[in-house]
């Protein structure tokens, strides 16, 4: 997948894309067949147990990038620039975008409206693929109060509409809408010539994306109420791990 697929796919095929953060996770999704894997920051919550994500690394995130480079065979390959990466400057940004692209990413995703245009459209105009993400922008969770769903009044939309258009025209190739209204991000993603990602943005997105650790039951947080989990993998995970422990324990395992 590239980014020509992606662009073709717009307004006829939805696309699924999953975060990834390790080569095992990161080749299973793409055997399953996503369409895109994301290298989230979301990795401080799920990975290392933080309650926001804003402990995240450059370096951080180039390892986990690297890692899940070696298990895509198919996917496109997006990777977050982390809190305090890019928002300086844009040359800031593109030292930054510079070594996720170095580490394997196709795509870096940022966050942010009208205050990042301006770095969408350095980074672009210098061959830089970049994902626009707006809505509930968890770098941004202090000041926004907290993981709190956007766009809900008739200024906040406009607002939100506006900096799709905005991001869009400055070059960036994707737009993730998170936590907003279906009807706007349905307006939005009709608005827009390039395909926009929802999660807990309603069925309209021209792709969806799930944490994985939700999709398969892992997190041991509490989940989005938009999340949906396929599988208690939690559950199934802790169940293998007692008959293990219990085998040892009655010199079960390893067996003569």
């Amino acid at each position: 997948m590239t980014l020509r697929d992606w662009d073709r796919a717009k307004g006829n095929q939805p696309l699924a894309v999953l975060t990834a953060y390790d080569y095992t996770f990161a080749r299973l999704a793409d055997e399953a067949g996503v369409d895109a894997l994301l290298v989230g920051d979301s990795l401080g919550m799920v990975f290392a147990g933080h309650e926001n994500t804003l402990s995240v690394t450059l370096e951080q995130m180039v390892y986990h990038t690297e890692a899940a480079a070696r298990g895509r065979r198919r996917a496109l390959l997006i990777s977050d620039l982390p809190f305090l990466s890019y928002q300086e400057s844009p040359a800031q940004a593109l030292r930054s975008a510079g070594a996720l692209l170095r580490a394997g990413a196709e795509v870096v995703k940022l966050e942010g409206g009208a205050a990042m245009v301006e770095t969408v459209a350095f980074l672009s105009q210098r061959g830089i693929p970049v994902c626009g993400h707006i809505g509930l922008t968890p770098q941004a969770v202090h000041q926004l109060g907290g993981y709190r769903r956007q766009g809900r009044d008739a200024v906040a939309a406009a607002r939100l509409r506006e900096e799709a258009r905005l991001l869009a025209d400055a070059g960036a190739r994707l737009l993730v809408l998170e936590a907003i209204p279906a009807e706007l991000a349905a307006q939005i993603t009709a608005a827009l010539p390039i395909p926009t990602i929802g999660i807990g943005a309603g069925p309209h997105c021209d792709a969806q994306v799930l944490v994985l650790n939700d999709a398969l039951g892992l997190f041991l947080g509490r989940s989005p109420a938009f999340a949906k989990t396929y599988v208690d993998g939690a559950g199934i995970m802790a169940d293998a791990l007692a008959r293990y422990v219990a085998e040892v324990h009655g010199r079960q395992f390893p067996s003569l």
